[in-house]
């Protein structure tokens, strides 16, 4: 299905909206590894913000609050306003200004209710005055996935740009090449779904061709001419990343979505498929099935990846991005609008994101 019937401001709205809406779903029932214990707090069903239960992560916000991945989110989309564009000065003064004195360094602490074990390392390297540049964490989570969707929005139409500042960003925090490469094909997937592309099998084929215009800093499979070598200071060009399957990761998905032989049911159950944990390389392929399958239905793409238990925030954060990409503001329910807290300044936000793209 393509996004083409939709304006692109609404896109970038419901990509924007749709990643907070699928933080806050996900604030009570976080992290339950155990589905039989999720089923016995919430029910056979999760369809709704809920609040979380005494002695549980983010335990005394209500329901339809932010995480702290929702908080990450808008601190990125702030910077990004002010400052017309991508500051990276600026991104890293909010955090040592407007997060860290928030933390404390443990797990259970700060905005949100919880900080993710890359951000924690990443204060605990600033408390010693080390750089940025030098501190970022080898968590492999979607902690930058999670705040770069805004990157994305912000520079959908021009993959090169959006290819250096979401790498540039995810660098600050997370150092695994691995986490770095999926976490930029994600960006850039959701960048083409702003632009109206679909999300199908050809979408790995459309991001394979910037790779051999050098426009993605990746390798590509077999590469018309040689990389030339690149100096520290010059931008980045194809070959920071060892191999382009995190670009063929997405449409391999979306192919076998389509297939009568490939089925996952209830649709839920993806989760363990593809694994419950946190990792990037657990969570990113669980959220292309979802997207691929529930083309245009946010509500069933969403909760079908919060139902899934385990890491299912960022699930449904993720995926919420996606399916809110594909279709638009107006495809999101209006319960799941009118609930989430901090609505207004949320949509601000992404209307002035969305003005800057169309003024660019």
């Amino acid at each position: 299905m393509s996004s083409t019937s939709t304006s692109r401001k609404s896109r970038i709205r419901g990509a924007l909206l749709g990643a907070f809406i699928g933080d806050a779903l996900g604030l009570g029932p976080h992290w339950y590894y155990d589905l039989a214990e999720l089923r016995r707090q919430f029910g056979e069903w999760i369809s709704d913000y809920t609040a979380p239960r005494p002695g549980r992560y983010h335990e005394g916000l209500p329901a339809g609050a932010s995480s702290q991945a929702g908080v990450l989110l808008a601190l990125t989309l702030r910077s990004l306003v002010a400052h017309e564009g991508y500051d990276e000065a600026d991104f890293c003064r909010r955090l040592d200004e407007d997060l860290f004195p928030l933390l404390d360094g443990s797990p259970r602490s700060g905005p949100g209710g919880y900080t993710s074990q890359s951000l924690r390392d990443v204060y605990h390297q600033r408390q010693l005055g080390r750089p940025w540049g030098q501190v970022a964490s080898l968590a492999d989570n979607t902690e930058a996935a999670e705040r770069v969707i805004a990157i994305a929005a912000r520079y959908s139409g021009e993959p090169a740009l959006l290819a250096r500042h979401v790498s540039a960003n995810v660098a600050l925090t997370q150092r695994d090449p691995t986490v770095g490469a999926m976490t930029l094909a994600y960006a850039l997937v959701l960048g083409q779904l702003i632009e109206g592309a679909p999300f199908d099998a050809r979408l790995s084929s459309t991001l394979m061709a910037l790779v051999q215009s050098g426009a993605l800093p990746f390798h590509g499979v077999t590469p018309p001419v040689p990389t030339p070598s690149r100096a520290p200071e010059a931008p980045l060009l194809a070959g920071q990343f060892a191999s382009p399957d995190a670009l063929l990761t997405v449409g391999s998905i979306a192919a076998a979505v389509q297939e009568h032989g490939v089925l996952i049911e209830p649709a839920w159950k993806v989760s363990l498929v593809y694994g419950l944990p946190c990792a990037v390389y657990h969570q990113l392929p669980a959220v292309y099935h979802l997207v691929a399958r529930y083309q245009g239905d946010f509500e069933s793409a969403v909760l079908h990846a919060l139902n899934g238990g385990g890491q299912n925030l960022a699930r449904a954060m993720l995926t919420g991005a996606l399916a809110g990409a594909l279709g638009g503001l107006e495809s999101i329910p209006r319960r799941l609008l009118d609930g989430l807290q901090q609505r207004d300044e949320y949509l601000a936000l992404a209307d002035a994101l969305a003005a800057q793209v169309d003024g660019r």
